[in-house]
């Protein structure tokens, strides 16, 4: 029997403490542990993109770490977009645009989508389409999705603070990350 291990993270602003054998996985950690049932587990090998989270502020596939690889990390799931009743843009936008189906993809496409607004805020259809490519989709053909994460953008960018005239240009934490 494996060791059991300490393990504190903060999850969606929260901080939380567990234990868990070293071998378990990130997504059932957060799932079964946590009891953040959001994050996905789809195909368990990094292909589908259902288990997607934020990982310090970058998209990462849940399902391929390990619990013990979150020792101190700052995770962001699905659960963690909505601010109380209030959906985040671009939970508000997957509503309004019937970006889902079955809706199993849709926390990763989630975000995915939010990781790679981060990167590109005014993106074109095209690269929304690679932009989500990490995340697949077995049933809607993405042409809502994109509607979504483009109508999504849209009211994100008119929301976010805008720099002073005089001010030279900004680098946020994610420049020079090449989009998706």
């Amino acid at each position: 029997m494996s060791e059991i291990r300490e393990i504190t993270l903060t999850v969606n602003g929260k901080s939380y403490q567990g234990r868990c054998e070293p071998r378990k996985l990130l997504v059932d950690f957060i799932r079964e542990d946590l009891g953040l049932t959001g994050t996905h587990i789809g195909c368990e090998h990094g292909i589908c993109g259902a288990c997607t989270i934020l990982f310090n502020g970058e998209a990462a596939r849940s399902c391929l770490m390990f619990a013990v690889q979150a020792q101190g990390a700052d995770l962001l799931t699905v659960e963690g977009l909505a601010k109380g009743d209030e959906y985040h843009p671009l939970q508000q936008a997957f509503h309004e645009h019937h970006a889902l189906q079955c809706g199993y993809c849709t926390p990763g496409m989630l975000i995915a989508a939010l990781d790679f607004l981060a990167t590109n805020p005014a993106p074109t259809e095209d690269e929304i389409r690679e932009g989500i490519s990490s995340v697949l989709c077995r049933c809607t053909g993405y042409v809502n999705i994109v509607k979504a994460v483009a109508a999504a953008a849209e009211v994100m960018r008119a929301a976010a603070p805008h720099p002073p005239a005089d001010a030279g240009p900004s680098l946020s934490p994610r420049a020079g990350r090449g989009p998706g």
